[in-house]
């Protein structure tokens, strides 16, 4: 299933993750944590693959098409943990 977000948005998640958040879903993914990166837009293919994301220039740092939402749906998962335990 494919979303689309502005690349702020994307970075908003990325950066709002709890430390060690890459390399959990890295692990659970069977990937490398540059994979992870690349895919919230970092940009190192010799250690990491690129994982269907695609940007077009615009407001909010570009518009951002996710052909596969897994990445994100983890991350977001995991934001939603931290959030439990601060309530």
């Amino acid at each position: 299933m494919t979303k689309t977000i502005t690349f702020n948005e994307l970075r908003r998640i990325k950066d709002s993750l709890p430390d060690g958040s890459i390399h959990r879903i890295a692990d659970e993914l069977n990937v490398t944590d540059q994979t992870v990166r690349n895919y919230f837009g970092g940009s190192n293919y010799q250690f990491g693959k690129n994982c269907g994301l695609h940007i077009e220039p615009g407001p909010d740092g570009g518009i951002v098409v996710l052909d596969n939402t897994t990445i994100y749906d983890m991350a977001v998962n995991i934001l939603e943990e931290e959030n439990k335990k601060v309530e």
